[in-house]
């Protein structure tokens, strides 16, 4: 299966952001439950972070990311890229 990644940029006020991690946290590990072999993580920095999972296709990526709660309440601005290994 092709793996996806979602990079994500903070636009709202941390105390905003803090109040949906825990949906956050239930919906990766839905996704693993679900075989995706998703991971999430923030950049060291802050304002920012990365999901990264399999998917069928595109389309199903670009579903599987609009059921983040992240996402469902504005609180990223994100990209969606397919990742192609070279090297495993």
């Amino acid at each position: 299966m092709p793996w996806f990644v979602k990079i994500e940029e903070g636009i709202v006020p941390k105390s905003t952001f803090d109040q949906y991690v825990p949906a956050h946290i239930a919906y990766v590990r839905d996704l693993i439950a679900r075989g995706h072999k998703a991971r999430s993580g923030y950049w060291g920095e802050l304002g920012g972070g990365m999901l990264l999972f399999e998917a069928a296709s595109m389309a199903e990526a670009k579903v599987i990311v609009a059921r983040d709660p992240l996402i469902e309440n504005r609180c990223v601005r994100y990209q969606l890229h397919q990742w192609r290994i070279v090297v495993e």
